[in-house]
């Protein structure tokens, strides 16, 4: 079958032929119809993940859309290794298939999962948004950061704020019911007063940073306060990603003048919780209540694809 085919850590895979997978036992054969090029799938190729294989050639890709033999289509996860989604076939779990609804196009259901899931977890679960509270999203332009705009206001957020670079994709982010947007392109202090503007005097109560570094840094200057008064509600930053720096310098003074609160985003609930946002998800997306931009790519075209910048999703088609 063809598939793309990992050789060596930090390399791209390569389009060619792999062996047919066979199931075992409680295991499927999936027909794979579409799998996303997702950063981590990059993460775990380079080396870098804590999850990337040790053994190699592999068949890169944790998910992705498909067939069972009798016609049933599902969205899938967790392929058995050295088995991946951007194959012609591969072979999962059949506890980690989960039915796709009905005129969801297969590029949007591969897709989806991944960031959404990812900031419906964090906003809900990390965060614990709850309605009414104002919510900045750090690095709102990218695919996980538009889909935590749309879900923050699906959860309720009576407020929410995005933040990015790119000023085209932040003036699409209206649509998407951001209420308010704040370019990264102003320098030190401007970019900390325009911080300290939008959070008013109610503050922010959930950020959520795909960025950290000095994005991060600015952010944290506006909300230090500079003298004693009574601290309202509590700030909740969980930190995502790293695009931005890998690093920040925290003054102390920003912890002992707010009530702010770091989270990561390590743990996972329960497998049922789980299985429920992905169902919700995917109902969303069929309805169109959750939009994501995608563009569809042959597994041929893998080499040239890795390495791409992304505006929108970049989706395997076998």
């Amino acid at each position: 079958m063809n598939a793309a085919v990992l050789h060596a850590l930090g390399k791209p895979p390569r389009f060619e032929q792999f062996a047919e997978p066979v199931a075992g036992e409680d295991e499927v054969i999936v027909n794979v119809r579409a799998a996303a090029l997702k950063p981590v799938d990059k993460q775990m190729a380079s080396g870098s993940h804590y999850a990337s294989p040790r053994e190699l050639p592999v068949v890169c890709g944790l998910d992705g859309v498909g067939t069972l033999d009798d016609g049933t289509r599902l969205y899938f996860a967790g392929p058995r290794r050295p088995y991946g989604a951007m194959a012609q076939r591969t072979v999962v779990r059949r506890s980690q298939c989960f039915p796709v609804p009905e005129g969801l196009a297969d590029e949007i259901a591969a897709a989806m999962p991944n960031p959404g899931m990812s900031a419906w977890l964090t906003l809900q679960w990390r965060a614990k948004l709850t309605p009414g509270e104002t919510v900045l999203i750090l690095g709102a332009t990218g695919v996980a950061g538009k889909l935590a705009v749309q879900i923050a206001k699906l959860l309720g957020a009576g407020r929410v704020i995005a933040v990015g670079r790119n000023e085209a994709a932040l003036n699409s982010l209206r649509d998407l019911g951001a209420d308010a947007t704040i370019r990264l392109d102003r320098q030190g202090q401007e970019l900390t007063e325009t911080f300290a503007r939008e959070a008013g005097d109610t503050g922010f109560q959930v950020i959520i940073d795909y960025l950290w570094g000095r994005p991060t840094e600015a952010l944290l200057a506006a909300i230090t306060r500079t003298g004693f008064a009574a601290v309202g509600a509590e700030t909740r930053l969980v930190q995502v990603g790293e695009s931005a720096g890998a690093t920040i310098s925290l003054p102390a003074a920003v912890l002992r003048s707010t009530a702010l609160t770091i989270l990561g985003t390590a743990g996972m609930p329960d497998p049922k919780v789980l299985g429920d946002v992905l169902q919700q998800l995917l109902a969303r997306a069929a309805s169109g209540e959750l939009r994501i931009d995608t563009e569809r790519i042959p597994l041929a075209d893998i080499e040239n694809a890795w390495g791409r910048e992304q505006r929108a999703r970049l989706v395997i088609i076998p």
